[in-house]
C-alpha cells in the first residue's frame, strides 16, 4: 500500500435550509486501502458520498479524487470512480447480461473489451449462471451484487460503496464483503460506508466514525481501540428503569458512560468484576430486577459509546 492519497477531503460541508447535514469534514483515503465511514443512520454518510460522487454540490469545502476537484473537475472525477449506490439502479426487464452491456456502453466500452469485462464481472459477482435471467426476478442480494458489477465495469481506480449490504440475506452479504476484499487485493481503492461495526472491523485498513454530520474519530482499528483502553461494555436488561438509578450509576467510580436502549441499559466500565456487585445492589434498593446481562470486550461500538454517550444503533 502506498502513502499517496486517492481521496483528500478538505472542509467539506452540506447545508439543507440552514441545517448542517455535513459539517467541515477532513479526511484522506490512501491509494490501495479500504477506508470506512462508520456511523448510525442519519450521520451524514450518504450525503458525503453524494458530494464525493459529484451528484450533490457541496455548500463549502472541496475534495480531490485522484487529484481532480469535485467542484471544478466533476467530469474527470466521474471517469475515475465507480459508485455502488444505496438504492438499486437496474433495468428490471433486462437480464443481468443486458444490464451490464447497456451500462458498459454508457461507460464507453465497446467490442471485445466490453465482452471481456461483462464476463469478468459476472464471474466476480457470482452471477454467471444467471446471466440471462431478468434482473427483476433476482433476489435483493443478487440485485445488489449486479449493482456492484456495474460500478466495476470500466475498471475504476476508486470504488465508493454506500451501505451495500443493507436489507440483504447473510449469504449475499458474505459474497459482497468477500468481493470488496477481492477488488481491493487487485489494487482498487475502496471508500465504504456502513452502520454495521462488524463490517468496518473486518474490511477496513482505517475507519472514520461519523455522527450528526461530523467526524468524531478516525484511525486504524487498533488506534480507535486505544481510545477506550480496557473498557468493557455491559448490557443489562431491567424490569424497570427508575431515573434515579441510572443517575446513580453514572456517578459510580469506574463507570464511564450509561446509555438507554429500550428496556436495556448499556454501560462502559473500567472493571466489570468490581462494578457489577454495586450495580446489582443499587438496583435492588430501587426495587428493580436485572433480568439479563451481557459483557463484551472493547469494540468499535464501545468507542462510539465512549465518544457520544449513546450506542451506535440508537
Amino acid at each position: 500500500m502506498t502513502s499517496t492519497n486517492a481521496i483528500q477531503v478538505k472542509g467539506l460541508k452540506k447545508n439543507y435550509n440552514g441545517f448542517p447535514a455535513v459539517h467541515n469534514l477532513e479526511f484522506t483515503v490512501r491509494e490501495g486501502e479500504i477506508f470506512s465511514l462508520l456511523g448510525p443512520n442519519g450521520a451524514g454518510k450518504s450525503t458525503t458520498i453524494s458530494m464525493l460522487s459529484c451528484l450533490l454540490p457541496p455548500s463549502g469545502g472541496d475534495a480531490l479524487i485522484a487529484g481532480h476537484s469535485i467542484t471544478r473537475a466533476s467530469g474527470s472525477v466521474k471517469r475515475t470512480i465507480g459508485v455502488v449506490p444505496q438504492e438499486i439502479a437496474l433495468y428490471d426487464d433486462l437480464s443481468a447480461h443486458q444490464n451490464l452491456v447497456f451500462w458498459g456502453r454508457m461507460y464507453g466500452l465497446r467490442g471485445s473489451r466490453l465482452s471481456r469485462r461483462v464476463d469478468e464481472v459476472l464471474d466476480l459477482t457470482g452471477l454467471a449462471d444467471r446471466r440471462h435471467d431478468r434482473a427483476g426476478l433476482y433476489s435483493g442480494g443478487m440485485q445488489r451484487r449486479l449493482n456492484i458489477g456495474i460500478a466495476l465495469l470500466h475498471e475504476p481506480r476508486i470504488v465508493i460503496f454506500d451501505e451495500p449490504t443493507v436489507g440483504i440475506d447473510p449469504q449475499s452479504r458474505r459474497r459482497i464483503l468477500d468481493g470488496v476484499k477481492e477488488i481491493n487485493a487487485r489494487g482498487v481503492t475502496v471508500l465504504y460506508t456502513t452502520h454495521y461495526m462488524e463490517e468496518a472491523q473486518e474490511l477496513s485498513h482505517r475507519i472514520a466514525i461519523m455522527d450528526h454530520g461530523r467526524l468524531i474519530a478516525q484511525g486504524t482499528h487498533n488506534e480507535l481501540m486505544r481510545m477506550v483502553g480496557g473498557l468493557h461494555r455491559i448490557t443489562l436488561t431491567l424490569s424497570r428503569k427508575p431515573a434515579g438509578l441510572l443517575a446513580l450509576w453514572r456517578m459510580l467510580a469506574g463507570v464511564h458512560s450509561v446509555s438507554e436502549e429500550g428496556e436495556r441499559v448499556r454501560l462502559l466500565v473500567q472493571d466489570s468484576t468490581r462494578v457489577l456487585p454495586t450495580l446489582f445492589e443499587s438496583a435492588a434498593r430501587e426495587e428493580t430486577h436485572i433480568t439479563g446481562m451481557d459483557i463484551q470486550e472493547p469494540d468499535l461500538e464501545a468507542v462510539f459509546l465512549h465518544l457520544t454517550g449513546k450506542a451506535l444503533r440508537d
